[in-house]
This record gives structure tokens, C-alpha cells and sequence, in this order.
């Protein structure tokens, strides 16, 4: 089913999962939809293989941990950073190196301070890889480092290539 995307969320410089600067990243972009999902789109390539022609399932993680968490901002906050307290994850499929892949999270309970996600990676023939679920924990961005971020390394990226709409295949996550 195709849903409309609402709006783009932010890069970073050097994030493993979205920073554009990061040599060895997946340079993902993310996009929130009309359906209250969060929509990774990444091409990931031999830096981020496991075995040969295949991806690490350790990278499969970080980015289904990166859209999972960043899905609290579809309806809340924008400010809202987060924290994982656990992930879960079910490793399905094997995915292949040579294709883009659409990583969806969505938030599924939410507390005060704590919301649960889940998440799917979905590979170009609409198939399931990997699905997880996850706590978080929201927090101020002061807590996690003295960094401060600036317009160099939390940015947005209009893109021309930028979808007004994704296509997400609706096969059941079990």
C-alpha cells in the first residue's frame, strides 16, 4: 500500500545510521507517512556485510534500533530524544547487499517517560528480513553528552529524489 509522506526528519554528520559524513554509515534518510510510521530508506554495500554478499546482522539491529526510536517523533515532540532499554530482535531472511531497503518503525505504547516500538526491514521483493520490537526511554539530549549540536551536524536535507509517497508491503511480521 502506498502512504504519503508527511515529512522528512533530520541528519546527522556523523551518526553510523544517518550521518552523511560518516564514510562506513548507511546515509539512511527517514520519512514520516501518513499511516503515524517512520520510513528508513538505506542501500547498504559491502562495508556492511557480514558474510560475504549479506548484511551484518549487528547493522539489520542499529537501524531497526534507529527507526524504532525515532518513530516517537512522527506525532510528538520534535525535541524528543530516547534512549533503548531493550531490543528484540527476529532474524528471517538474509538480505542481500544490491538493493534499497525500507526500514519501518512505529510506536506501539506509550508512557510518560517510556514507549514501546516495533519494527520491520523490508527487502525489495516486499518480504520481511527482519522484524523487532523495543522499550525506550525518553530523555533530554543534554543527558546523553556535553556536546552541543549545531546546524554542521543535525541538519535537513531536501532532496529532489525525496518521495511525496512510499509503498510498504504489508506481509504479517510473526
Amino acid at each position: 500500500m502506498k502512504y504519503a509522506v508527511r515529512k522528512k526528519q533530520h541528519n546527522s554528520k556523523m551518526c553510523f545510521v544517518c550521518g552523511l559524513k560518516n564514510d562506513f554509515g548507511l546515509h539512511a534518510s527517514f520519512y514520516e507517512t501518513e499511516a503515524k510510521e517512520l520510513v528508513a530508506l538505506i542501500s547498504p554495500s559491502e562495508q556492511h556485510q557480514g558474510y560475504p554478499g549479506r548484511m551484518h546482522g549487528g547493522i539489520a539491529a542499529a537501524i531497526l534500533d534507529e527507526t524504532m526510536g525515532r518513530a516517537i517523533c512522527n506525532e510528538k515532540d520534535k525535541t524528543i530524544w530516547s534512549v533503548t532499554l531493550e531490543l528484540t530482535t527476529k532474524f528471517r531472511k538474509p538480505i542481500p547487499l544490491d538493493g534499497e531497503l525500507k526500514v519501518v518503525g512505529r510506536v506501539v505504547r506509550e508512557g510518560g517517560r517510556f514507549y514501546e516500538s516495533s519494527g520491520e526491514i523490508i527487502l525489495p521483493d516486499g518480504g520481511i528480513a527482519v522484524s523487532a520490537t523495543g522499550k525506550f526511554m525518553k530523555i533530554d539530549f543534554d543527558s546523553v553528552t556535553s556536546a552541543r549540536l549545531n546546524d554542521l551536524d543535525w541538519f535537513m536535507v531536501k532532496n529532489p529524489d525525496d518521495p511525496a509517497e512510499i509503498e510498504i508491503p504489508r506481509e504479517e511480521a510473526g
